[in-house]
Formats: C-alpha cells, sequence, structure tokens
C-alpha cells in the first residue's frame, strides 16, 4: 500500500532523529516507559554504541500544542516506533510483491485479475472500492491505538498496541485476536527485561527500514537516485503519494 506507506514514512523523519528509550528499572516496573530526555540518552547509547544520543534539532527538549516535555517525549517516541513498524512491514511486503509472490486465491473478488507489476504499479491497478476498504481498515486502527488505554502522551507506553479484548466497547463487531501485536500469546511470557532488550533491535530494525523503503520509491521515480538499485527496481512513472 504505497501510499499510506510512503506518506507515514515521509512524517517519520522527526521523530527518528533521536533515540526513544527507557530506563531498565521503569522496564521492570512495566507499566509505564520513562519519557525524559535522560532516558533517552540512556538507550540511545544501547541502540547506537557508536553515535549515542544524536539530537540535532533538540527535539527532546521541545514542547508541542501547549504539552509538556514529557508528553512531547512520549508522541515522538511513540510515532518513531510505530513508523518503524509500518516501515519493516512495507520493506518485506515490498520485496515479496516484487517478486510476484501473492496468496493463491484472487486478491480483488468480481473476477478482477490480481494486479501485476511493480508494487506502486499493484496499487494503482485495484478498484477504488478495494483501495478504500484499505484506507477504511488501517484508519480504524489508527482511531482504536488513541482510543483505547491509557494514552502514551497520558502516561502510557509508547508503541503499545491496545488489545481487542480489553477494549470490546470499541469494536464494532468480535475479533478473533485479542492481541494485534501477539495474536497467538507468543510473547506473553517474555520478562520485562527481554522486552526491552528486543525493543532496541526494533527500533533499530525500524530506522533501517525506513531508509529501505524510502530507497525502493526514490529509485522508482527518479532513476539513478539510489545507484545500488539500479537495474534492480523498474521505472514507475506514477505518483507514489496520490492513492487513487
Amino acid at each position: 500500500m504505497k501510499t499510506a506507506t510512503a506518506s507515514i514514512l515521509a512524517l517519520a523523519a522527526s521523530a527518528s532523529a533521536f533515540a526513544p528509550t527507557s530506563s531498565q528499572q521503569q522496564a521492570a516496573r512495566g507499566t509505564q516507559l520513562s519519557e525524559t530526555k535522560a532516558d533517552l540518552e540512556a538507550l540511545a547509547e544501547k541502540s547506537n554504541p557508536v553515535l549515542k544520543y544524536y539530537d540535532p534539532l533538540d527535539l527532546a527538549s521541545t514542547t508541542i500544542w501547549g504539552q509538556s516535555n514529557e508528553s512531547t517525549i512520549g508522541f515522538l517516541r511513540h510515532a518513531e516506533i510505530k513508523h518503524g513498524r509500518v516501515a519493516m512491514a512495507a520493506f518485506v511486503g515490498y520485496i515479496v510483491q516484487s517478486n510476484g509472490i501473492t496468496f493463491p486465491w484472487p486478491a480483488v473478488g468480481g473476477g478482477v485479475a490480481t494486479p501485476t507489476g511493480s508494487p506502486p504499479e499493484q496499487w494503482d491497478a485495484l478498484p477504488d472500492a478495494a483501495k478504500w476498504q484499505i484506507i477504511l481498515f488501517i484508519g480504524f486502527l489508527e482511531w482504536f491505538s488513541e482510543a483505547a488505554g491509557t494514552h502514551y502522551m497520558r502516561g502510557g507506553k509508547p508503541g503499545q498496541f491496545p488489545r481487542f479484548d480489553e477494549n470490546k466497547e470499541l469494536v464494532p463487531h468480535p475479533v478473533p485476536i485479542g492481541s494485534l501485536y501477539d495474536p497467538f500469546g507468543f510473547h506473553k511470557n517474555k520478562s520485562e527485561e527481554a522486552k526491552a532488550a528486543g525493543l532496541v533491535k526494533e527500533l533499530n530494525n525500524g530506522r533501517l527500514a525506513q531508509i529501505g523503503i524510502i530507497g525502493f520509491l526514490a529509485a522508482q521515480k527518479v532513476e539513478g537516485s539510489v545507484p545500488l538499485l539500479k537495474g534492480i527496481v523498474s521505472h514507475y512513472d506514477g505518483e507514489p503519494m496520490a492513492p487513487f
């Protein structure tokens, strides 16, 4: 889904300028990740021991929308974690779609042929009704993540997606899974230390994926802009940011 991915990643640039973090002591509590500059500096060293803390725009010291500095850091930390996850899904999805790997059944009903070509071209080939289903579903997930649970700017845990089974009043109909993040419960028994270490890996992978997916799209749109991808990805004449 080129538009949602590319647009979100473009907005993610400001949030990814620094390393969001939590201290081990707060991770042990498991109820809230700290949202202070000192904690950002602590995990920045873990996520990148060479670069360490890097915040050239001084985002960790600013405030937005009349909120406190702690709330602002919570917003920016949540933004980077979420956009990193979207980028990882987009990067893997781009590679899968580029290699023609699809489900064995039609992607669209009504006798519409399965879209072919590069990922942006596949999106362009989808009927508008199919695009709206995808966009509205993502919109619901975004709304649900903001409305359910304790908000990440009000003491909640940045990057944590609320459980469906704990917020049934906000879900329009029953869903077969309780958690979008861990639908099969593989991580429910992990220690807080293991989760904290996993978050460091997730942050680094998400940052790299943001560069990767934008690199794919840039190489398709502006030939030669990414020399390593020359001859690997096909040229795209459309507009990567246009949903319709």
